[in-house]
């Protein structure tokens, strides 16, 4: 994990985590596994619906720059016919699970990210150091209630998939590019192959692009460029957009699952199952009590931008603020509103660098692995891949692993 240190010895970091694995209640993870392999279906059937895309996004694109230069391409190559019908995706699905004094507390949907999905291998490696720490602190039983995780050969395989599928063979090069790289070195032969430095590319992994400040003009082109091309793209543009927080709000509107589940009302029962009260802010009436809502009891909900990467929802007196800024402008559109997941508060301590040691409130979020492979209309790879862990103290509401913020973990089956 860099750091901004010039010095040598301060030019990397551990990533952050906790000395501890986090109690989870056993149930919880079989029933976040069960419905994987259909949130993926979906993610899929949705980035191949440019109708459903466009009605969703309508009033997003009209006053969120990034994500109408997003729409914009999916529209070009749309127009264009799509040169490659191969289709990767590495996707994570979110959760928490919402304390309930009343009853059981069930497991809800934070969101499904569907680009640059990160912390495979560490949360791979995890499991043996925390059986260690419990074992040292003589929990033998205890230790036997962490399960060991295998992510990275399911995710990568996919990718493999994808490689072999574009017509190549086995001893897979590697090569990492920025988009200024793509855009100097990067062309497009003919037959829209994707050339760079000399390599022909099979597939682009993004790694990068889910911010407005991963792009200038330039990156904006070199996206374009590899979104037109023949290689496998993971995400392609339409899978990105479908992991954008509105139509995350689209799709817990009544029927909307069914449009893409049809005949199926177990899957689409599993599925809502999981989620919690989505709310829009496009202009209207339905708008209107969205923000009336809010402005009653903004501690109850959080606010969603159009972004990922972690820290920049918002939440409490802050909701207010923009809200009573807001609530008169089509800006408002730019937001979603979903009510706020009450979380389980555990004791742990979280290593990070230049903190100090100590038993903090933490709470924590799963994250659900998922990979497919799609070839024209066959669903060629549908597999849950498995989950990760991540712990942060209580006092934070929000802010991601890579971020600094959130520390990797193993749940703790209680």
């Amino acid at each position: 994990m860099p750091t901004s240190s010039l010095l040598m010895s301060d030019a990397v970091t551990y990533l952050p985590f906790t000395l501890f694995p986090s109690p989870m209640p056993k149930a919880i993870i079989p029933q976040a596994l069960a419905v994987q392999t259909h949130f993926n279906i979906l993610v899929d059937k949705i980035s191949q619906d440019p109708d459903f895309l466009e009605e969703a996004l309508a009033g997003t694109i009209q006053v969120d720059d990034f994500t109408a230069n997003l729409f914009d391409i999916y529209k070009q190559i749309q127009q264009e016919g799509l040169t490659q019908t191969i289709a990767v995706g590495l996707n994570r699905t979110d959760y928490m699970v919402d304390h309930r004094e009343d009853g059981p507390s069930p497991l809800k949907q934070v969101e499904i990210n569907t680009i640059a999905v990160a912390g495979l291998y560490v949360s791979d490696c995890l499991p043996v150091v925390h059986r260690h720490i419990l074992r040292s602190a003589g929990l033998l039983e205890e230790s036997k209630c962490v399960q060991d995780r295998n992510n990275s050969p399911g995710m990568c395989a996919a990718l493999a998939k994808g490689w072999e599928l574009y017509g190549q063979q086995k001893n897979i090069p590697v090569i990492r590019r920025k988009f200024e790289d793509v855009y100097r070195r990067g062309s497009l032969h003919n037959d829209r192959r994707l050339f760079i430095d000399g390599w022909e590319v099979a597939v682009v992994y993004y790694r990068y692009g889910y911010m407005p400040n991963n792009y200038t003009e330039q990156s904006w082109d070199a996206r374009l460029m590899m979104e037109r091309s023949l290689a496998v793209k993971c995400p392609d543009i339409g899978t990105h957009l479908a992991g954008t927080k509105k139509v995350q709000q689209v799709l817990a509107r009544p029927g909307v699952l069914e449009r893409f589940f049809p005949d199926q009302p177990q899957v689409v029962e599993q599925m809502r199952a999981t989620f919690v009260g989505l709310y829009t802010l496009d202009m209207g009436l339905e708008g209107d009590k969205t923000v009336e809502m809010a402005l009653a009891a903004p501690e109850q909900f959080v606010l969603k931008p159009q972004r990922e990467g972690g820290g920049n929802n918002i939440y409490g007196s802050e909701i207010s603020e923009v809200l009573q800024r807001l609530k008169d402008s089509p800006e408002r559109m730019a937001y979603i509103l979903m009510d706020k997941i009450q979380p389980f508060i555990v004791k742990n301590i979280l290593l990070k660098r230049g903190a100090p040691l100590q038993i903090s409130d933490c709470v924590s979020e799963l994250g659900v692995l998922g990979a497919y492979v799609r070839n024209a209309k066959d669903m060629v790879m549908n597999i849950c891949v498995g989950h990760l862990l991540r712990t942060k103290s209580s006092e934070h509401s929000d802010g991601g692993l890579l971020a600094g913020v959130a520390a990797a973990d193993s749940p703790l089956l209680i």
